[in-house]
């Protein structure tokens, strides 16, 4: 599989017709609002199971979804076989399961212990600026004018503002949610600047991808069941409604649906999802479960959103660098919770 099969695809995506477009749209919206209310079905599912058992069932139900997705479905691109035949491939996804996966999920998971549901909707809003620094400096898959580097420092600034570092006189558990949250939007933004290094240029069928992704993150959850999931649990008609909307929908079916919009409209425009998640979070939080802010922490949201704009150039500052950054290949992910 080479770099040159998955352009042409992802030309063949982008001249689709209007009702294939109109298809991209509608799975867009729905990646919004899916993993946008993922925080609330987190907070939800707590009530009744530990945190690994979230992050477990998730990634299980999300596995065996997309499993008998590709079963029934068997995805081709350009008559390639149905799963990748390359041992660096497989390895390749090994990595971006555990980084990508196992262990934001488990992070946001643990933190939703200690935060609310909205805080933790807008620290996952921080995923394109930690994605520009590791793209650009870890792998160099990217690089960056001034204007960028404005935002990522206006993002960090951001994040600095939401942490609220003067409230705290010792560590404690909110803080500890605020940092794991933090830690999941880094293992997203090492993830994706990996994906777009080493799996971008393959032509893997959507739900192929999805599939691998999830699939591997899954068996990794079955073999530490005794570690993560053996504890009783409690469970009502709710915890286990979200629960399988985490599972199937939201780590499942929303995951082509991610890539799908991903190689119609590109990373740029694609990772505009994340201006939708934490709106859709936030309203969630405030109106089922009437969780309240700090006055910091709409504001440091507000930095984080102009530093996601200077970073992905939707916002231009005076003097702005005209040297072009070199652009991400089609496949990369975008940010999901």
């Amino acid at each position: 599989m080479r770099a040159g099969g998955g352009a042409r695809y992802s030309r063949l995506v982008r001249d689709a017709p209007d009702a294939g477009r109109t298809l991209v749209i509608l799975q867009f919206l729905g990646m919004g609002l899916v993993w946008g209310a993922s925080f609330l079905f987190m907070k939800i599912a707590l009530e009744g199971v530990t945190f690994g058992q979230v992050a477990w069932s998730r990634l299980v139900l999300g596995g065996l979804t997309l499993g008998l997705i590709v079963l029934v479905t068997r995805p081709r691109v350009l008559d390639g076989p149905v799963l990748p035949r390359e041992t660096i491939v497989w390895l390749h996804f090994l990595v971006i399961a555990i980084t990508g996966c196992v262990v934001p999920h488990l992070l946001f998971a643990w933190a939703e212990q200690y935060v609310s549901s909205s805080l933790a909707s807008i620290y996952n809003a921080v995923t394109p600026i930690m994605t520009a620094v590791m793209a650009t400096l870890a792998f160099r898959v990217e690089r960056i004018v001034r204007g960028q580097v404005a935002g990522i420092l206006v993002g960090i600034a951001g994040v600095v503002v939401i942490i609220g570092p003067w409230r705290y006189a010792a560590l404690t558990g909110d803080l500890w949610g605020q940092l794991a949250c933090l830690g999941a939007a880094v293992c997203y933004g090492f993830t994706f600047g990996y994906t777009r290094r080493f799996l971008s240029g393959r032509p893997i069928a959507p739900a192929t991808f999805a599939f691998l992704n999830i699939g591997i993150a899954g068996a990794i959850m079955l073999v530490a069941t005794p570690v993560l999931a053996w504890h009783p649990v409690a469970l009502t008609v709710p915890i286990v409604a979200g629960l399988l909307v985490l599972g199937a929908l939201g780590t499942g079916v929303a995951y082509i649906w991610n890539i799908n919009v991903l190689r119609a409209w590109g990373p740029t425009n694609a990772s505009t999802v994340t201006y939708v998640t934490p709106v859709v979070g936030v309203v969630l939080g405030v109106l089922v479960l009437a969780e309240t802010f700090s006055w910091n922490e709409p504001a440091g949201a507000a930095l984080v959103l102009l530093g996601i704009l200077l970073t992905q150039r939707r916002l231009r500052l005076p003097g702005w660098a005209r040297r072009a950054g070199r652009p991400a290949p089609a496949a990369a992910p975008v940010a999901a919770p």
